[in-house]
């Protein structure tokens, strides 16, 4: 048992894990990474080995466990150098599937949900605008109800599986004079016309298609509105936390990569007639660098805990999201410069590793945004309630 947040299955699980990472996913992410392209066949790997049903229920095919094994499985997928196949893998679990099975009616759990954790059917959650970014409230994306089905025209970017999934979760605005109020999600089949995607060149996360989506007139039936009409900005803010925390687990994780690889390399490479993990300069720190891993390791297994309890945590994920991504950079920076020049080498991790680390900072909300929300909290005594 580890901190006192893991059982014994907890790291049966996790080795199981790790090992079918390894077998079945590891060698071809230099090929996925090289394409921009994940391969349908490992969809279905994952659905078959149950791992996009760890926190859903079994009614609809998921396995309905605590949250700490879907901390288990975020981690692992950090430690095999591929932010961009791990964010394909944790946004079509984590924020789409979401939104299915908090609301989704029981007919799109059915044919939705169901494919989803069985790896048939892969999703995308569309949110982020070209002019809006963090400001949720003010997309332009619109929904016009029409007689039996509504009209959605505009478009969305920096989309995780923009291109290649096979249903995507969009907001968008029924109510354009309505900032917060005015919002609501629908959930829309890829093969619906006037929808098109642009895939997305990017620093990092290569494996994975962002894409930058348009809305031309879908005609979008009725039955696709999930929720409520005009509930849109609260479903989306209640979920937020959930990414959030995700993305500090993420952050801590391959920062941890980061700091036991570069811990290898220095009990191997020689200079001064040692092993430069004797040289007291880079002892020290990597201490540091560990110190502050475990320090964000240990507030996001908290967080998690009061999660997966119920708790309402949109202060201490946020938080959990700020510190930790940030902490991962810097880890990361310094862990490339303790590889010297082979840290700037392709054939090395840390190349890739800092360019995917450096999107923690903005995706999901950017720092600047975090910040502004956490001292909404801790000064103005602001809250944020959750859809009761």
């Amino acid at each position: 048992m580890e901190n006192g947040y893991f059982t014994e299955e907890h790291e049966f699980f996790r080795e199981s894990f790790r090992e079918f990472l390894q077998k079945e996913v590891v060698p071809h992410i230099e090929k996925w990474e090289k394409t921009g392209s994940i391969e349908r066949f490992i969809w279905t790997k994952f659905g078959e080995m149950g791992y996009f049903g760890l926190n859903y229920p079994e009614a609809y095919g998921g396995l309905d466990l605590d949250i700490f094994y879907t901390v288990i499985f975020l981690e692992e997928l950090q430690k095999i150098n591929s932010g961009g196949f791990a964010a394909a893998i944790w946004a079509h679990a984590y924020l789409a599937m979401t939104h299915l099975n908090k609301e989704g009616d029981e007919s799109i759990k059915q044919k939705y949900l169901v494919p989803s954790i069985t790896g048939e059917k892969i999703g995308c959650l569309c949110i982020t605008e070209p002019f809006g970014g963090s400001d949720v409230a003010g997309m332009r994306t619109t929904a016009t109800k029409n007689d039996d089905h509504y009209i959605i025209n505009g478009s969305k970017t920096f989309i995780t599986n923009g291109v290649y999934s096979d249903y995507l979760i969009v907001a968008a605005k029924t109510d354009p004079t309505s900032k917060h109020t005015g919002m609501s999600l629908f959930i829309l089949d890829r093969e619906m016309p006037g929808i098109t995607a642009t895939k997305l060149d990017k620093l990092g996360w290569k494996a994975s298609d962002t894409g930058e989506i348009a809305f031309d007139n879908v005609k979008v039936p009725l039955k696709n509105l999930m929720g409520e009409e005009g509930k849109g900005f609260p479903y989306i803010m209640q979920h937020f936390a959930l990414e959030r925390l995700i993305m500090g687990i993420n952050a801590h994780a391959r920062a941890e990569y980061a700091v036991d690889y570069t811990i290898q390399y220095m009990s191997q490479r020689k200079a001064f007639g040692t092993t430069i993990d004797k040289l007291q300069a880079l002892r020290h720190k990597i201490a540091d660098m560990a110190g502050q891993v475990e320090m964000c390791k240990e507030f996001n297994y908290s967080i998690a805990k009061r999660l997966g309890q119920g708790g309402y945590v949109v202060k201490e994920a946020s938080m959990s999201k700020l510190l930790s991504t940030k902490m991962a950079d810097e880890v990361i920076y310094d862990a490339l410069q303790l590889l010297g020049g082979y840290g700037y080498m392709e054939e090395y991790p840390m190349a890739r590793l800092l360019r995917d680390s450096r999107l923690g900072p903005i995706g999901g909300g950017t720092s600047e945004i975090l910040r502004e929300i956490i001292a909404k909290i801790i000064i103005d005594k602001k809250t944020y309630k959750p859809i009761t």
